[in-house]
Parts: C-alpha cells; sequence; structure tokens
C-alpha cells in the first residue's frame, strides 16, 4: 500500500506532534508515501507568508527531499472532472484544492491520509 499525505498530515509530521498520523507512519517505510504538487503548493505558500519564512521553507525542502511528489497531471485532471460534476449536481462542493488532492489519490491508486473527513468524504472517484 502507497500513501499519500494531505496537508494537514504533513503539518503534523512537520511540527513533530505525536498524533496518530504520525505514529502510523513511523511504522511504514518513507519509500511508500508521497507528497503532491497541490500540496506542495499550499505548504509553500503558508511559509511564504509566515513570520519564520526562511526557516519554514528550509524545513520544507528538507521534508520534500523525503518523498516522491506526485503531480496534478491530465490523468488527474480527468479524475477530477467527474467528482466535481457529481459534487456540483448534488449542491455539495468541496475546496478545489481538496479535490485536486483527491483526483490524484484516484488516479495514482494511493491511500489519502488526511484529518479532513469533512471535506474528502464527499468524494466518490472513478
Amino acid at each position: 500500500m502507497t500513501y499519500l499525505l494531505d496537508t494537514n498530515a504533513c503539518i503534523e509530521l512537520l511540527n513533530e506532534r505525536d498524533a496518530p498520523i504520525a505514529q502510523k507512519l513511523a511504522s511504514v517505510i518513507p519509500q511508500i508515501v508521497r507528497v503532491c504538487s497541490v500540496v506542495k503548493a499550499e505548504l509553500f505558500h503558508g511559509a511564504y507568508k509566515s513570520y519564520r519564512r526562511d526557516a519554514n521553507l528550509a524545513l520544507l525542502n528538507r521534508f520534500f527531499e523525503r518523498f516522491e511528489s506526485l503531480p496534478f497531471d491530465d490523468a488527474a485532471a480527468e479524475q477530477y472532472g467527474r467528482p466535481r460534476a457529481a459534487l456540483e449536481k448534488q449542491g455539495t462542493l468541496i475546496v478545489p484544492n481538496d479535490l485536486w488532492i483527491a483526483s490524484i489519490a484516484s488516479e495514482k491508486n494511493v491511500t489519502l491520509v488526511t484529518h479532513n473527513k469533512s471535506e474528502f468524504g464527499h468524494v466518490t472517484v472513478c
């Protein structure tokens, strides 16, 4: 099984919190854990607006070295279109970044690691 970290999971790991996600990931080898370009963008955004910009950017770069990065590519774009159309018909929209992350996870057939069940719980991908 391969895991894709959502932004909130990365933040827990970066802040060295003793959370269930950190405990679980400590039991798996880093080679089966991924981040994606959308999560990286969200984390870079947070670092650039922080008071400790340089330190946070350095921390992110060290963190990202540990994991393979998955892009939002054409295959993920198609995965994005299906659930978004279904959610619009239901009148249930989620944050676009979260839908992009879910689409990458679906297209790459990896397990998404997140605390954000309220958003991701609405997404059914095909």
